[in-house]
């Protein structure tokens, strides 16, 4: 059984060493409690609104990083993986501050040669479709050398308005 972290749940963003393999499936466990958790916190904090769970929360706002690692964990899509050194071990996302404050970059790597820049288009679409049905507003860019990636931010239903009286 492996020791509780000591910060408590961290998504993973794609710049971390590979998950031990858990038979016990207490990674998965902790992703399905901590994206049940940003979902509540969302029903509370937005329950006069129509669709309460369909836009990011305050918490999500003040830790843009942690909320779409979070989806994209949640939602099964593997994310990179990086040795001691930092070198690239497997293919995923990853996510990176953006380039806006509150914004986050999400990029397809991979180790040289494993296909991450043939893949990325189809990989962040995958992205980008769960992180807009979760309210997000996504808009995809070519960086340098032509590689795509995800610049994510808060989308237009964010907003916390209170009616008018």
């Amino acid at each position: 059984m492996s020791a509780p972290q000591e910060g408590g749940f961290e998504p993973a963003t794609g710049d971390g060493p590979a998950a031990a393999p858990d038979a016990s499936g207490d990674r998965a466990g902790e992703v399905r409690t901590a994206f049940d958790g940003l979902l509540q916190i969302r029903r509370l904090t937005r329950a006069g609104s129509a669709a309460p769970e369909s836009a990011p929360a305050p918490w999500e706002l003040h830790r843009p990083l942690r909320a779409v690692a979070l989806a994209l964990e949640a939602a099964l899509i593997p994310p990179s993986t990086v040795d001691a050194s930092g070198q690239r071990t497997s293919t995923g996302y990853r996510v990176s501050e953006g380039e806006a404050p509150g914004s986050v970059r999400v990029d397809w790597a991979g180790p040289p040669g494993s296909g991450a820049a043939r893949d990325e288009e189809e990989a962040l679409a995958g992205c980008a479709g769960v992180l807009q049905r979760l309210g997000w507003t996504v808009l995809s860019y070519r960086g340098p050398r032509r590689r795509r990636f995800l610049e994510v931010e808060p989308g237009p239903r964010t907003v916390l308005d209170r009616p008018a009286q």
